[in-house]
């Protein structure tokens, strides 16, 4: 693909109230972006559905071209590269969408958006259950050498990613907002490791700064990369939901986790369960279904026992056993396990330290391995 393809669809999408349906009508009818401008250059478009500011700023292709090279010039200085429908790299699933990108920014390992993907999304303000969640499945899919894509948001988000990391494995991160802009601010790192290890995408130019309506549009993205969407945690009217539905939209597979049932960030995830969404318990459900990953490996998927605190004292195993995944008073913990508070104290200090328990307010104590 010349540089002239990746310039030409980057000057479209610089026209101002030229929007991604009237563009892409307008190449589709003209059989694409070149014949597009020359048709524009004659004075061949004469449409009453295209506003006339729209028309008269691509009667000059020229100095849109002008514009996009030096756009094309920054975005190259830091590192980031630009593709379009017509280049090889964009993904075949992601053109299948309705309005897909014109362009697409990039910034990392640009082969990713080719690779088995699977999108993550849920709460921004998720619970520990959430977050632990998010964190164990991405891991797991991760390790299975899927790619986990996700919207870099707090919460879910953060903890898809964070879990595809730690898994040494490979994350796409969409984002509404151009590829130099780190938001939200607390996900600076977390941006950062991303750019390095993994693939930032987005479909504005650098500078562009997010704004509430750039994350609905962005969600089709997320959706469209995607074999599948695994929603974690979500209320039932939530960004997440829209993307689900846009990846039934497309044709994709639509996966929940079950949470709380008194819990309102939960009312989403059920309520696609309830609509025929795959339930998830393991990463392993997510790999059956799409057929990929573990069930391909010689012996078949395994089952992963839950991890398990290593050179613990026993008397703090044995309590850890007497604890559930849901909260419970202190006191019935110790009326249960026949110690003395200061003994128990003692212990769930020990495990809490380990990672295998969480003290709550109230307080309450949870098991959380």
């Amino acid at each position: 693909m010349s540089k002239k393809t990746v310039l030409d669809w980057m000057a479209l999408t610089l026209v101002p109230g030229l929007g991604s349906k009237t563009l892409w009508q307008l190449v589709n009818h003209f059989g694409g972006v070149d014949p597009l401008f020359s048709a524009c250059t004659n004075g061949r478009i004469k449409n009453a559905n295209i506003r006339k500011s729209v028309l008269a700023v691509l009667a000059n292709p020229a100095r849109l071209q002008e514009e996009a090279a030096s756009r094309l010039e920054k975005l190259q200085a830091f590192g980031a590269t630009a593709i379009c429908p017509d280049d090889e790299l964009y993904p075949q699933l992601l053109q299948e969408i309705v309005g897909a990108p014109p362009v697409l920014y990039l910034q990392g390992r640009s082969e990713l958006l080719n690779s088995e993907c699977v999108a993550m999304v849920g709460s921004r303000a998720a619970t520990g259950y959430g977050k632990r969640s998010a964190f164990t499945l991405a891991r797991d899919l991760a390790t299975a050498g899927v790619t986990v894509v996700s919207g870099l948001a707090l919460g879910i988000d953060s903890e898809a990613h964070s879990g595809a990391l730690a898994a040494a494995g490979a994350t796409i991160g969409v984002l509404g907002c151009g590829l130099d802009v780190v938001y939200p601010r607390q996900n600076h790192e977390l941006y950062e490791q991303i750019r390095r290890r993994g693939l930032l995408v987005s479909e504005y130019l650098p500078g562009t700064r997010p704004e509430g309506f750039r994350f609905p549009a962005r969600n089709r993205i997320i959706a469209g990369l995607s074999r599948g969407v695994v929603v974690v945690e979500a209320a039932r009217k939530s960004g997440s939901l829209i993307t689900a539905e846009m990846a039934l939209e497309g044709g994709r597979e639509v996966f929940a986790v079950p949470g709380q049932i008194d819990s309102f960030k939960s009312n989403g995830t059920h309520w696609l369960l309830q609509q025929g969404a795959k339930l998830v318990q393991s990463a392993e459900d997510v790999l059956v279904e799409l057929g990929c990953g573990w069930q391909e490996q010689e012996g078949g998927c395994e089952e992963q026992s839950p991890a398990s605190p290593m050179n613990i004292d026993p008397e703090a195993l044995n309590l850890l056993q007497a604890i559930d995944a849901y909260p419970s008073p202190r006191n019935e913990l110790i009326a249960v396990s026949g110690l003395g508070p200061a003994k128990v104290t003692e212990l769930l200090l020990l495990l809490e330290l380990e990672g295998a328990v969480e003290i709550l307010p109230g307080d309450q104590v949870r098991r959380i391995v």
